[in-house]
């Protein structure tokens, strides 16, 4: 079985501390990465002077991730704010900061954005699992998740730990499911509302795409996929106007009242000049687990039918499914698996690739 967050986690918790808790409890641990066998984590510690005398912790600390199954190459640094140096602190949001047009994205070479015209069609979950399926066809991928108002990406990869900033600038992103992670919603409680007008968006979305180090964990990536948020707003217009976007996948379900507005999100495409790389049918069908009925619930090959009508591609119709579901709320993308749906997104990852090569 392969090594987890969680092995890691549980065996930093073994280490108890002198005045009471212990390495996980007393929140010491930044920038936890597990990739593969190998392990990377950083031991912060209050002071410098604590520091001086935290080396046999620390050392304890390695050991107990190196002697756990499937363990390899274990690195563990101790860190301390100075008395000259307060730990940096990195600041979220604020006004966007002026650019003479779109620019590649540091350790890039393709943007994928993720749109839809309106909520709640499964936006969220294609990208998840598209950005899991690449990583399974052998692609270097990142997951960008730019709904800043309502970010899901965290609990549908099963990213807790916040990035670390070493400067107080550049930002360490998350590693899940071999993708490369980055979303507001890392920097907040899960409960936490992000209260910000226009110009704080567009802000922090700059601020993630040109100061996230993308290629911290595998070198350039092939592909970062753009989750964005619903409609036609601030977000979408900063990603098509600051960055270079090899293009977009619109998702929508079957039904009258989203094809609607998915022919809203791509007019908006069309205006910017970025190109559409085809439309996905999502919660096309219905079958019963128990008679095998299907129903079509939201209605049937309505997304089709707009692909056909525009001349745009059509990528594929994908069911509703408990499966896909269960997934996302635990952390894990069905696309990880070997069924039905993990079939339907690697084929899904294959006609990406075969439209934008990375």
């Amino acid at each position: 079985m392969p090594l987890s967050r969680d092995d890691v986690t549980r065996a930093l918790s073994s280490i108890e501390l002198p005045d009471g808790g212990n390495l996980v409890a007393n929140d010491m641990i930044r920038a936890l990465i597990v990739d593969g066998d190998a392990v990377r984590f950083v031991i912060e510690v209050p002071s410098a002077e604590i520091a001086k005398v935290s080396e046999p912790m620390r050392a304890a600390a390695e050991a107990a991730v190196a002697g756990l199954p499937g363990a390899g190459r274990v690195q563990a640094v101790l860190t301390a704010p100075t008395a000259d140096t307060a730990p940096p602190q990195l600041k979220v949001g604020g006004h966007p900061k002026p650019q003479d047009g779109p620019m590649r994205i540091p350790g890039v070479r393709q943007v994928i954005a993720i749109a839809s015209g309106k909520g709640g069609v499964g936006k969220s979950t294609v990208s998840s699992n598209l950005a899991v399926a690449l990583v399974r066809a052998g692609h270097k991928v990142g997951l960008l998740d730019g709904d800043i108002h309502g970010p899901s990406q965290p609990r549908m990869m099963g990213a807790t730990q916040r990035p670390a900033s070493p400067d107080g600038k550049s930002i360490i992103p998350l590693r899940a499911h071999g993708v490369t992670l980055m979303s507001i919603g890392l920097m907040l409680a899960e409960d936490k509302a992000v209260v910000w007008r226009g110009p704080m968006l567009m802000g922090a979305l700059q601020q993630m795409m040109g100061q996230v180090q993308w290629d911290y964990h595998d070198g350039e990536l092939d592909y970062l996929i753009v989750d964005l948020p619903p409609g036609t707003g601030d977000v979408q217009l900063t990603l098509c106007t600051k960055a270079v976007v090899a293009g977009a996948i619109v998702v929508s379900t079957p039904q009258d009242v989203a094809l609607l507005d998915a022919r809203k999100a791509l007019d908006m495409f069309a205006t910017m000049k970025t190109p559409v790389l085809g439309l996905i049918e999502n919660m096309s069908l219905f079958h019963c687990p128990n008679c095998g009925h299907e129903a079509q619930i939201f209605g049937h090959g309505g997304v089709a039918a707009e692909a056909g009508r525009l001349g745009l591609p059509f990528l594929g119709a994908l069911p509703i499914d408990l499966e896909t579901r269960v997934s996302g709320d635990s952390g894990t993308p069905v696309a990880l698996g070997e069924g039905t749906m993990a079939r339907a997104f690697s084929d899904l990852a294959a006609q990406v690739v075969t439209v934008v090569p990375a």
